[in-house]
């Protein structure tokens, strides 16, 4: 069952497929609602060691939004989590690709895409 939350800005809702936490985000992800977000983020993440943020809905975001995206990336894998973006709309891309941001992220092009790429991992052995 996703749970739905709403600020001003965005709207967030949280669903698990196949031991995936999927996070859909709709509106916009600017400073404004970025602390709280990061901060809400954290705390319903918990033990999640597999994120998906599908960014269908978002249509816009700034430096404060990219800043709460890659803090959350950083705060997964320092607890040997995994996050993936899919479905980056073409203004916010923009902002990806001026900052060159999407160098840390796995971003695909679909939810389906993502998803599967979760299952297709394994771990890396030397």
């Amino acid at each position: 069952m996703a749970e739905l939350n709403k600020d001003m800005t965005m709207d967030y809702r949280f669903e698990t497929i196949d031991n995936v936490l999927v996070v859909s985000i709709d509106g916009r992800l600017v400073a404004s609602c970025s602390e709280e977000f990061k901060d809400a983020m954290q705390e319903r993440l918990g033990d999640a060691k597999q994120v998906l943020f599908d960014l269908k809905g978002m249509v816009h975001i700034d430096s404060s939004g990219l800043g709460a995206l890659v803090s959350l990336l950083q705060w997964l894998h320092t607890r040997g989590g995994a996050m993936k973006l899919a479905n980056l709309q073409p203004r916010p891309k923009i902002v990806f690709d001026i900052t060159k941001v999407y160098r840390v992220f796995e971003i695909f092009d679909s939810t389906e895409e993502a998803l599967a790429s979760f299952a297709n991992d394994e771990p890396k052995t030397e």
